[in-house]
């Protein structure tokens, strides 16, 4: 297996996990009879573990060595999912979220991200490269949309074998845990290619750090509005305000990850003819007003459609991100500008968590959406003022 399929595979496994765990976490936390506020205290608990390993591995990561990193971090999120098992007691579960890296956002958004995003660009040719981060993004996205499909198990426990509720939840939460363990056996495949080829670079160039500050600023307000709308909060609302059951909630997440698959191929298609910056802004702003009307839905029905309108467009700027920064800086800074980036992005998730709770139990149940999908609008506009004249090298040429 060569190291691209390694890379591919273990990520896929990492995505299947993150994507049940998103849609179960909350629910599991509110069978243990947590509060929508001590809900978010966990989300962001488990972020802030997240952001703490991205910060490691974006300073420190090619001194260690990518492959020994990689197998840190998926062991460490496999140790703690086994905890989680035995952690009823809410400041217990905080801890085992943070050391674990709990990811209740049903995306992959951890620290093993801004190394294989600095690993994939010198293993093609530049013309390319979207199309890898496209390939490398579906395949999370199939892992998310199974992942939503394997949040029902805990209801095939409970109606095939008989199990509890609490006890259907636990079997879901080893399955994580073993799934995880998988890609930390995967890792041991790596070569010493994976490895920086040249000196890290400590400093980046005078260009690549004024693109880096502008580009990570602006990243920062988007996570920080994408923190309002991580999957366990989304799944809890459904459940909430329209009833839904964990079985028709794991549904809506399946066709959501596999309409984010597509949309990935879509992505890439439309860069090479608009550009990326063009693609990133021009699909996000419609992603967000459709998920403004989801509130206002009268149905679960209604609201599951406009849902689903909008994860047709809105992870269409995920592959041309991840491409459009690699692009900007030289190959010698690319750990360094995947791992910043992918910081302050980290430090946003982990943040709004913590305010989407008290929001929805103190405020209205659908005020993490507004507020979520008004930010976006505002960092997509910003965004295309900043950049929409720095080109990557393929698009000046």
């Amino acid at each position: 297996m060569s190291d691209r399929h390694v890379i591919l595979t273990a990520t896929f496994l990492r995505a299947l996990a993150t994507g049940m765990m998103g849609v179960l976490l909350g629910l599991y936390l509110e069978r243990l009879a947590y509060t929508p506020t001590e809900i978010g205290l966990v989300i962001g608990a488990g972020l802030a573990g997240a952001t703490l390993s991205a910060a490691v591995v974006t300073f420190f990561g090619d001194a260690l060595g990518r492959r020994r990193s990689l197998l840190i971090l998926s062991f460490a999120a496999a140790v703690g999912g086994f905890a989680l098992l035995v952690s009823v007691n809410l400041w217990a579960v905080c801890g085992v979220a943070f050391l674990g890296m709990l990811n209740g956002m049903g995306r992959d958004r951890g620290a093993a991200l801004v190394l294989e995003q600095a690993i994939l660009p010198g293993i093609v040719a530049p013309d390319r490269r979207t199309r890898v981060f496209a390939c490398y993004n579906v395949l999370q996205d199939i892992g998310h949309a199974l992942g939503g499909l394997l949040a029902a198990l805990p209801t095939l426990m409970r109606s095939l074998f008989g199990f509890g509720e609490i006890g259907s939840f636990q079997v879901a939460i080893a399955v994580y845990a073993v799934l995880l363990l998988a890609s930390a056996i995967l890792y041991r495949r790596l070569t010493t290619t994976v490895e920086v080829q040249v000196k890290p670079a400590l400093q980046l160039t005078p260009h690549s750090r004024k693109v880096l500050w502008r580009v990570s600023t602006l990243f920062a307000l988007d996570s920080f509005a994408g923190g309002f709308l991580g999957t366990a909060l989304l799944a809890y609302f459904f459940h909430m305000q329209f009833g839904a059951s964990e079985t028709a909630i794991a549904l809506l997440f399946f066709l959501a990850r596999a309409a984010n698959a597509a949309s990935h191929f879509a992505a890439a298609w439309l860069a090479a003819r608009i550009g990326l910056v063009n693609t990133m802004v021009f699909t996000h702003i419609p992603s967000s007003l459709l998920l403004l009307a989801v509130p206002f839905a009268p149905t679960f029905g209604i609201a599951a459609v406009l849902f689903l309108l909008r994860e047709c467009l809105v992870e269409m700027d995920v592959p041309t991100r991840q491409s459009y920064v690699m692009a900007v800086v030289r190959p010698e800074e690319r750990t360094m500008a995947s791992g910043v980036t992918h910081l302050v992005r980290m430090g946003g998730w982990a943040v709004a968590p913590f305010l989407a709770g008290p929001m929805m139990q103190g405020l209205a149940l659908a005020t993490p959406l507004l507020v979520g999908a008004g930010l976006k609008i505002v960092y997509d506009i910003a965004l295309y003022r900043a950049f929409r004249h720095l080109k990557p090298p393929e698009e000046q040429a």
